[in-house]
C-alpha cells in the first residue's frame, strides 16, 4: 500500500546548539592544544575555559541537522526539528531562532542543569573551522519526546550522527526508524565525523546491512572510515551497492552520488573567498534533500547542494544570509 501524502517535506532529529563562533590565530589553535578542522567533545570545565580563551564572539543557533533543515525551509521546504533544550537563556535563543525560520520545534524543554548545548568554534584564516561542542541537555532527548505521528507525515526522516553517540537520543532515534519506515517514509543519515564513525561504525553498518538507511551522506574521509577503503571510487563502489543513494562531498573537489546504480559527480561552486567552512556539509544536505523532495534528478540535487553549500562558506556562520530561494532560481531554475 502507497503512503498516505506526506504534510511535511523534511523532519530532522539531531543536536539543539547555539553556535559561539570566533576569528583565531593559527597559533591560537596550536596554544589551546586544539584538534584544527575537527570536532572535539568537552565538559563543562573545557566549555567554561575555551569561552574565556575566545576573542570577540557571535552566537548563532546551529547544530547539524537544524542547519540542514534552516537552509530547507529558507529554500521553500516544509520541515519540522526534534532536539532537546534546556529551560534557560541559550534554550530560548535556539527555539525562537528555528521557529523563525519557518521550521516547526515542539520538543518540550527540560530542566536548567544540564545546560543547553553549545558549540565554541574557533575559525582560522584560512576559513577552517575548529569545533569543540559541550552537548549538555541535548544528550537527554527521550524517547518518550518524540510524535510519532509527526513524523510518519513526512517525506523524509534525516538523523543527524552526532547525536547517535548519547545512548538516550540513540534510541530515541532508532524508535523514529521505526516509526518511518513503518509508515513507508525514506529515512536519510549523515555519518558528522570519523570520531563518530570510530565510534559507531559497526551500528551504521548494521542499520545500512538492514536496508535501514535509504540515503546516506559522508565525506570522503567518513566514506574511507566507514568502509575501512582508502580508495575513493572503491570506497564508493562498496557502499553504493548497498544504499538506495550514497552521497559523498569533497571539499573543493565537489561531490559524487550513486543512486540506484546512476553516477552523478559535480564541480564545487566558485567562491570569491572561503570565510567560514561551518555548515557546508549541512547545506549540501539542505540543497540536496530539497530537489530530492521535489523530484529533482540526481545531477540537479547535486548541483542544489553544491551552490547552498557555497553560499554558506562565504561568510561566517552555519545558516545561509542570502535568499537560497532567489539564488538557486537563478542558477538552476
Amino acid at each position: 500500500m502507497s503512503p498516505s501524502p506526506a504534510r511535511l517535506d523534511v523532519i530532522a532529529i539531531g543536536n539543539a546548539i547555539v553556535d559561539v563562533m570566533a576569528p583565531a590565530s593559527e597559533e591560537d589553535v596550536t596554544r589551546l592544544g586544539l584538534a584544527k578542522g575537527g570536532m572535539t567533545l568537552i565538559d563543562t570545565e573545557q566549555a567554561h575555559n575555551l569561552y574565556q580563551a575566545m576573542g570577540p564572539a557571535r552566537e548563532i543557533s546551529g547544530g547539524s541537522a537544524a542547519n540542514t533543515l534552516a537552509g530547507l525551509a529558507a529554500l521553500g521546504a516544509k520541515c519540522a526539528f526534534i532536539g532537546q533544550v534546556a529551560d534557560d537563556q541559550l534554550g530560548e535563543v535556539f527555539a525562537h531562532d528555528i521557529r523563525a525560520g519557518g521550521i516547526d520545534f515542539a520538543t518540550p524543554a527540560r530542566g536548567e542543569d544540564p545546560a543547553t548545548a553549545r558549540c565554541l568554534i574557533f575559525v582560522t584564516p584560512d576559513g577552517q573551522r575548529t569545533m569543540n561542542t559541550y552537548l549538555g541537555a541535548s544528550q537527554y532527548l527521550p524517547a518518550s519526546a518524540l510524535d510519532e505521528a509527526t513524523i510518519a507525515s513526512a517525506s523524509v526522516l534525516y538523523l543527524e550522527g552526532y547525536l547517535w553517540d548519547p545512548e538516550e537520543p540513540r534510541r530515541a532515534m532508532r524508535r523514529a526508524i521505526e516509526a518511518a519506515r513503518g509508515a513507508g517514509r525514506q529515512v536519510a543519515f549523515t555519518l558528522s565525523d570519523g570520531f563518530v564513525i570510530a565510534r559507531h561504525g559497526d551500528d551504521f553498518r548494521a542499520l545500512i546491512e538492514q536496508g535501514q538507511i535509504d540515503i546516506l551522506f559522508a565525506n570522503e574521509h567518513e566514506l574511507a572510515a566507514l568502509t575501512g577503503i582508502e580508495d575513493f571510487h572503491e570506497g564508493i563502489a562498496q557502499l553504493a551497492a548497498k544504499v538506495p543513494t550514497l552521497v559523498v562531498t569533497r571539499s573543493e573537489n565537489g561531490a559524487h552520488a550513486v543512486s540506484h546504480g546512476e553516477h552523478v559527480s559535480v564541480s564545487a561552486e566558485p567562491v570569491a573567498q572561503v570565510i567560514d567552512t561551518t555548515g557546508a556539509g549541512d547545506l549540501f544536505a539542505a540543497g540536496f534533500l530539497f530537489g530530492h523532495v521535489r523530484g529533482r534528478s540526481l545531477a540537479e540535487c547535486l548541483r542544489l547542494g553544491a551552490i547552498c553549500a557555497a553560499e554558506v562558506i562565504s561568510h561566517y556562520g552555519a545558516r545561509p544570509e542570502a535568499d537560497l530561494a532567489a539564488l538557486v532560481a537563478e542558477k538552476v531554475g
